[in-house]
């Protein structure tokens, strides 16, 4: 069995309850709130610049040329496809460019992302790969799943979001996440798999979150007092 089938198996019951949320099951149907979409698109794109960041410390601390040069691919990918997606958006929602990176990152987007970035700074170069494998190989799966939906890749908002992430395109993000994850846990004691393992699970739970803070327009559950 290779890794990822091993993960595959602990995360899917996660991954499943994403299509029963009502944030996903909203795009599927093409239901979805488009203030609910609006604060998505914004966190998700301040959320996929400190992703990116992974991206560029796994290629700092890869032990080899082809590992390095995946990161730096799929850093690129993340830079120039899939925040474009978000950059389309949102000139199509009236966000400009300059409110696009304003935006006030969640407690949640904080949580996700401070997360992923202290385990990919704390273990070698496989902990980097476990900390954005959840993102990248669920959205595919979500995409796919959302895609055999009657109309889901026709709806005039939310049919470009379906189509992005099912496609050939983002596929081989997604695909070459996880042929970087069972490369670098070949040979790997199950102590050290365990704790790979741990880290895609927490970060598909982090997902979870993330729908529900898009759910319910939510950022800090405190607003801070105003200074006199």
């Amino acid at each position: 069995m290779l890794f990822s089938d091993r993960i595959f198996q602990a995360v899917e019951p996660v991954w499943e309850s994403y299509l029963e949320h009502p944030f996903v099951k909203g795009i599927g149907e093409g239901t979805l709130d488009k203030d609910k979409f609006i604060h998505y698109m914004k966190q998700d794109y301040v959320y996929l610049i400190e992703y990116s960041r992974i991206f560029a410390i796994g290629s700092q601390k890869a032990n080899d040329l082809e590992t390095m040069t995946t990161f730096a691919n799929l850093l690129h990918g993340t830079l120039n496809f899939e925040m474009d997606l978000h950059r389309e958006y949102a000139e199509r929602l009236g966000i400009s460019n300059e409110a696009l990176e304003a935006t006030e990152p969640s407690a949640t987007m904080t949580a996700y992302t401070s997360y992923m970035i202290s385990q990919s700074s704390l273990g070698g170069v496989e902990n980097a790969v476990a900390a954005v494998l959840a993102c990248a190989w669920s959205y595919n799966w979500i995409g796919k799943q959302l895609a055999t939906w009657p109309g889901a890749t026709e709806h005039e908002l939310y049919g470009n979001w379906v189509s992005m992430y099912a496609s050939e395109g983002f596929t081989q993000i997604a695909d070459d996440c996880i042929d970087l994850i069972n490369k670098l846990a070949a040979g790997k004691p199950e102590a050290e798999l365990k704790k790979l393992e741990e880290i895609v699970v927490k970060t598909s739970y982090f997902e979870y979150m993330f729908w529900d803070m898009a759910e319910n327009i939510s950022m800090w559950p405190v607003k801070a007092l105003a200074k006199n």
